[in-house]
């Protein structure tokens, strides 16, 4: 009974640990994608503009919140929970994103047009 006990104990830390390494890997592998990216910024994706930033920082954004997403995913235990728990928390996160980015975006392009264009374009 005790060796049962044992074996059982030693597979669900040995699942542990290998589930932390493949965490490890995925975001290792991630970072290094925009590590590699950030040291080379093809040209390609950084002159040409999406919503009027450039492509390779949509990338960023993008591989930022991969990143964001697994870690709350695994490290959260987000995975066990109820779907509607997991779309509820997923769904108010993306939201929140895509509104702050917009908000980014159109206030930045409205300061940048006022600093270096000296105009004011919307008269609050």
């Amino acid at each position: 009974m005790a060796e049962t006990v044992t074996q059982q104990k030693n597979e669900t830390r040995q699942k542990a640990i290998k589930r932390i390494w493949f965490v490890f890997w995925i975001l290792a592998i991630v970072t290094a994608i925009e590590v590699l990216l950030g040291i080379f910024r093809p040209e390609s994706l950084d002159h040409h503009k999406l919503w009027n930033m450039k492509l390779i920082n949509w990338i960023f954004v993008g591989l930022t919140v991969v990143k964001a997403y697994y870690i709350t995913w695994t490290f959260m235990h987000m995975e066990d929970e109820d779907t509607s728990l997991r779309r509820s928390i997923t769904w108010t996160i993306t939201f929140y994103i895509c509104y702050i980015l917009f908000v980014f975006l159109v206030e930045g392009d409205y300061l940048y047009e006022v600093i270096h264009n000296d105009i004011m374009i919307w008269d609050f």
